[in-house]
């Protein structure tokens, strides 16, 4: 028998027709995923738990979150917005990235050939895959890239105190 694939918005929203039959979605989710170096598959790497993304938000900003032994290091794109554009929010397990990328000059939109650079405010939050210490946490930006440096907690570090007698 003869299964129709449903589109990707049907996918997403969980709407088909009663009578429509269609392959199961854990199927088509097994023939896209590829290996990944890391034992994961490109799929479920993109869905990882510890990456959230906002899908309420105006406007996507891309990142890249990977660790080092000591840190979490997360970069972003944000070329075309000012520092005092942008708002870093960091508490241990979270970071919240938000921003306004203004045009700076007014074209009609008749004027324009193409146009696909995003215009607004932006928002991304980001799930961390174990907590940080938001005290010495650094943001840099350089060539419209921002870097935020996490230094991991170390929660299995120890240290001994001595007593003092009183």
């Amino acid at each position: 028998m003869f299964t129709k694939k449903r589109s990707l918005i049907e996918r997403l929203s969980g709407s088909v027709p009663a009578e429509t039959q269609y392959d199961s979605f854990e199927d088509d989710f097994d023939q896209q995923a590829t290996a990944h170096p890391m034992g994961r598959t490109a799929n479920a790497a993109s869905t990882s738990p510890t990456l959230d993304d906002d899908t309420d938000a105006a406007g996507q900003l891309p990142v890249d979150v990977f660790q080092t032994p000591d840190e979490i290091i997360i970069n972003a794109f944000v070329a075309g917005v000012r520092p005092d554009e942008l708002s870093v929010s960091i508490s241990r397990d979270i970071v919240v990235i938000e921003g306004t990328r203004a045009e700076r000059q007014q074209v009609s939109d008749a004027d324009y050939f193409t146009r696909e650079l995003f215009w607004g405010s932006f928002t991304r939050t980001i799930m961390l895959p174990q907590e940080v210490d938001v005290d010495t946490a650094v943001a840099s930006s350089k060539d419209g890239l921002l870097t935020l440096t996490l230094p991991k907690l170390d929660r299995a570090r120890q240290t001994k105190l001595k007593v003092k007698a009183g």
